[in-house]
């Protein structure tokens, strides 16, 4: 088995928290109204075409045109964004950063919209100490896509074997697996660090 040289983050709920409930709890107060709009109107398969680079001008005008009762709370999902990221996962952080000070090659792969993954850069300057990102709304790809990840090891000259790749998501982490990398489901801090340790790595 190959030795890991390099490590490679997903972003949202692995280094900073995402919950579009946040801000329409106080935007819908009804719980079954609220559930009803991001079930059935600003859905996850909605958002996620604005992580592959479609823009949000677009996609609320879609929404609007089939719900036009809805169109401020359509407009509100961008509007309040940044209250669906509240703040950043410290134990994680910690990890991240102490691979980097320890001289580990540390990149992030993430499903992002372009202009909000600019914000939370913004927002958690630890985002800019990795060597560099995959952001899937700049390059119009999204994991689990095969494809996405063979980018970002050619952008980043990763050997796909002596990779290790850290996501929430176990799509996402099949298909690292798939295009040849190792990967982890990131359940919570310590979990990771005993998942890094079992791969030779001590953050």
């Amino acid at each position: 088995m190959s030795e890991i040289r390099h490590i490679v983050f997903d972003i949202g709920r692995v280094l900073i928290h995402y919950d579009p409930e946040l801000p329409f709890r106080r935007i819908i107060p009804e719980e079954d109204r609220r559930r009803w709009f991001l079930d059935s109107v600003c859905t996850p398969d909605w958002n996620v075409e604005q992580d592959r680079g479609r823009s949000w001008e677009e996609a609320e005008a879609l929404l609007i045109e089939n719900h036009p009762d809805e169109a401020e709370n359509i407009r509100a999902f961008r509007r309040n964004w940044h209250e669906m990221v509240p703040h950043a996962y410290d134990g994680s952080v910690v990890i991240l950063e102490r691979l980097i000070d320890a001289g580990h090659d540390v990149t992030m792969l993430t499903n992002f919209a372009s202009d909000t993954f600019v914000e939370a850069r913004e927002r958690y300057a630890f985002l800019q100490r990795p060597r560099g990102v995959t952001v899937s709304g700049d390059v119009r790809l999204i994991k689990p896509d095969r494809r996405i990840y063979e980018l970002h090891a050619e952008t980043f000259g990763l050997r796909p074997e002596a990779t290790l790749f850290i996501d929430d998501s176990a799509k996402n982490v099949d298909g690292a697996r798939e295009a040849g990398w190792r990967s982890v489901l990131f359940q919570n801090a310590e979990t990771l660090e005993a998942d890094l340790e079992r791969f030779g790595i001590r953050p």
